[in-house]
């Protein structure tokens, strides 16, 4: 309704902010908002009781444009993106990583890195000012005051809040790069990549109607893939909805979308029965909800295929996932699940401390799970096969003969070593060979 917004007052923002802001000025006069006569106030706006209100030249507003305030207007999208995986990345950092940011980081360390993709507490002051530490923040898991999680300014950048810019690579890789998360790198050196960075100018990233196979065909995007709209495949802001896998963990397992009737949803891995409809389940917070539906991993696999087929044969399509799905059960038979175990009886025996990395086996076990095996996970996931073999696979492999069997000998001892080794680790040595191998170009003997 075209009279939810335009409010007279926010007329008055404009007039100042040209003087004192022309460029942020410039960028919203750029967007859909200006279009369509969304103004200043009607996203800043707030009421006199709000923990966030402040009083701006003679108006009462918010600092912070929160997802909540935005759903006034984007109200699907709103609702999407609430139940997302990435309106929870605050309390999975919070879950998987505090010893490690305890360790090698402090406050300021988390603020000024983890924070920024994962999101911080804004923190309000008495004076209704925010808290430097936690502010400012764009971050996909902001708990805003208002109570709302994430920021939709984290891939729509402020003020001109582009759909281009967001459809871009570049808004999910300046959060998906590095170990964590080695998106960036992955995709870049996978077709994919090749082929958008080629053929750019045919992706009409600009478009209001953005769908594969008929607005653009030249190649995907992160959004695409995971998020993009396909004949017979609506979009959504729930980054998540599509993953088979949970990648990003010491063994793969499939996972089940939870979905539950208050709009939260949860993983559930496959090797759990999945809950039925109408049945009540526990929170990770210990709340209860009721579930509405719940996405097997298979259901999951065929909608992200309907994207793969907008370009690729249905044998095309079948056969490069299933040459993911057989790397991924690669990793966690050769590596995944050895490694684990023996982690596991080593704190069960008391050979290892509860504290985490305050030990070299522990970084160990990190590097290899964690910095190399998600590399080579996502590698296969996306096509990029320096990812999936040298910077993956091969340095998984160099890190659990060279460094983690090794460490086990030292903290467990030989004998008990060596028994952890026979019960959970397979294939451990190289096939023999007739001859010593010098590496590459060792002489004509190489064609013997």
């Amino acid at each position: 309704d075209p009279g939810n917004w335009g409010l007279e007052e926010g007329r008055a923002c404009i007039d100042c902010h040209k003087k004192s802001s022309p460029g942020l000025t410039r960028q919203w006069h750029n967007s859909a908002h200006r279009e369509a006569e969304v103004n200043c106030l009607d996203c800043h706006q707030a009421d006199p009781g709000d923990d966030d209100a402040i009083e701006h030249e003679g108006a009462v507003i918010a600092t912070i444009v929160s997802p909540k305030d935005c759903g006034r207007c984007h109200t699907t999208e709103f609702r999407q993106q609430q139940g997302s995986v990435h309106a929870d990345t605050l309390a999975r950092l919070n879950q998987a990583v505090p010893a490690l940011t305890g360790r090698s980081g402090t406050s300021t360390s988390v603020a000024a890195g983890c924070a920024l993709c994962h999101g911080s507490r804004i923190e309000v002051r008495g004076d209704g000012s925010l808290a430097p530490d936690t502010w400012p923040n764009t971050g996909i898991g902001r708990i805003n005051p208002d109570g709302s999680k994430g920021s939709c300014s984290s891939c729509h950048g402020r003020h001109r809040f582009s759909k281009a810019q967001a459809r871009e690579p570049g808004a999910c890789t300046w959060c998906h790069s590095g170990t964590d998360s080695p998106d960036r790198e992955v995709y870049e050196a996978s077709k994919h990549g090749i082929l958008f960075n080629a053929h750019r100018e045919q992706m009409n990233l600009d478009n209001d109607h953005w769908v594969v196979g008929q607005d653009y065909d030249a190649a995907p995007t992160c959004v695409t893939c995971h998020m993009g709209a396909a004949p017979g495949l609506k979009g959504t802001h729930d980054v998540g909805m599509r993953e088979a896998w949970a990648l990003n963990t010491p063994v793969s397992e499939k996972q089940s979308l939870v979905v539950l009737k208050d709009g939260d949803k949860l993983e559930l891995p496959e090797s759990r029965s999945a809950p039925r409809r109408g049945e009540e389940i526990t929170k990770p917070d210990g709340s209860t909800g009721t579930v509405k539906a719940v996405a097997s991993s298979k259901r999951r696999r065929q909608i992200m295929t309907k994207v793969c087929l907008e370009c690729h044969s249905k044998g095309f399509a079948k056969a490069s996932l299933q040459t993911f799905d057989d790397l991924v059960k690669l990793f966690n038979l050769k590596y995944g699940e050895p490694s684990r175990a023996i982690m596991q009886a080593l704190y069960e025996k008391g050979l290892l401390t509860p504290a985490a990395f305050d030990e070299p086996m522990e970084q160990i076990y990190w590097e290899l799970w964690h910095n190399q095996g998600i590399r080579a996970r996502h590698g296969a996931a996306m096509g990029s096969a320096k990812d999936t073999w040298w910077e993956g696979v091969h340095r998984v492999d160099s890190t659990f003969h060279n460094r983690f069997l090794p460490q086990l000998h030292k903290v467990a001892g030989e004998d008990l070593a060596e028994t952890l080794i026979r019960e959970h680790v397979t294939d451990t040595r190289p096939e023999a060979s007739s001859k010593p191998f010098f590496g590459y170009g060792s002489g004509s003997s190489d064609r013997d």
